[in-house]
């Protein structure tokens, strides 16, 4: 919503119909030395070239719609929004997301199974409720890319950045487990948890996946597993990051859920299979509502100046007025 800090300014309006009135009076107005032919029978002035007139016409638009903006300028606009203030702390949610090349088997609906789980992971951490999220990457190795934060647009940007092989070939669900718990345990949320998004068992790493969601239920974190994929065989296509070669065919998916149930039950959580894109988001919004606070919050009024845009408008239409009277069409201005 557009406020104004100063409406007295639209008083300047005034000068418009005054000057019109003015000039019809013919109290200020230009010192004419009328030549007109037709006194004998002559031709009156008319535009030779209709370009001309259309630029005659439009100049004098613009200096009109110029002198309009320059007053709202004056008149000092102001872009006017509620915002929501948490005032205490909500859930950290830390995403672990594998990344490993199963990752890329396409039975989502169509999509791959990474991008299932980053579009509803993106769907999820845009609603502002207050959730501080977090995200991690895991395959051969584990990396954070977002601490637990508010900034939403930091964590979509993130989020879209993660690819097929970003980490390795392998699958360290251990190592994804503990960096997000590392990441958790300083902060002073009432309710964290982690959510692995995996479609695969633990192949790789230092820490066994038990033994960081042992650790991290100790810590007052749950741990949640979602299974990505269905089983059989599905097509698959990706591009390895390291060697830039191409590779599609067919994968034989068919991991054992066993272990994935052992480690959620450890981590205090449970254990989801998602084979579609509507359960992997009814499985999200599950485990969101499950580690819901109750938050108390505010809203603030926050106003941002814009003058300067009509201001600038303005400057670019007295310019084009004066470049088209003057210098195209030759007028005294």
């Amino acid at each position: 919503m557009i406020s104004f800090q100063n409406p007295y300014a639209f008083l300047f309006l005034i000068l418009i119909p005054l000057l019109y009135l003015l000039r019809r009076l013919k109290v200020f107005s230009r010192i004419t030395f009328p030549a007109v032919l037709a006194d004998w029978n002559g031709r009156m002035f008319e535009w030779k070239n209709p370009l001309h007139r259309f630029l005659s016409v439009f100049a004098g638009a613009a200096a009109f719609a110029g002198f309009l903006l320059a007053v709202t300028a004056l008149a000092d606009p102001v872009s006017v929004s509620r915002e929501k203030v948490f005032t205490n702390l909500g859930t950290d949610i830390v995403f672990v997301i594998d990344t490993s090349p199963s990752m890329a088997a396409k039975d989502m609906d169509g999509s791959t199974r990474l991008e299932a789980a980053k579009s509803t992971v993106r769907t999820l951490a845009s609603g502002n409720d207050g959730t501080r999220y977090g995200l991690v990457v895991c395959a051969s190795d584990s990396a954070v890319l977002v601490p637990p934060g508010s900034d939403t647009a930091f964590f979509s940007t993130r989020l879209e950045e993660i690819s097929i092989g970003m980490n390795g070939n392998g699958s360290a669900l251990g190592d994804g487990i503990s960096t997000a718990l590392c990441h958790l345990v300083s902060t002073k949320a009432p309710e964290k948890c982690i959510v692995l998004l995996t479609d695969g068992e633990n192949n790789a790493g230092e820490i066994a996946p038990e033994t960081a969601a042992g650790l991290a239920f100790r810590n007052g974190i749950t741990v949640y597993i979602v299974g990505i994929g269905s089983k059989g065989t599905v097509p698959i296509e990706y591009t390895d990051p390291a060697t830039g070669r191409n590779y599609s065919g067919y994968l034989d998916s068919d991991y054992d859920s066993a272990p994935l149930q052992k480690i959620a039950v450890k981590g205090g959580g449970r254990f989801f299979e998602a084979g579609s894109v509507q359960e992997l988001e009814e499985i999200l919004d599950y485990v969101s509502k499950s580690e819901t606070v109750r938050q108390s919050f505010s809203y603030r009024t926050v106003t941002e100046s814009c003058y300067v845009y009509f201001l600038g408008a303005a400057a670019v239409l007295f310019a084009a007025a004066w470049i088209i009277k003057r210098l195209i069409l030759s007028e005294i201005v």
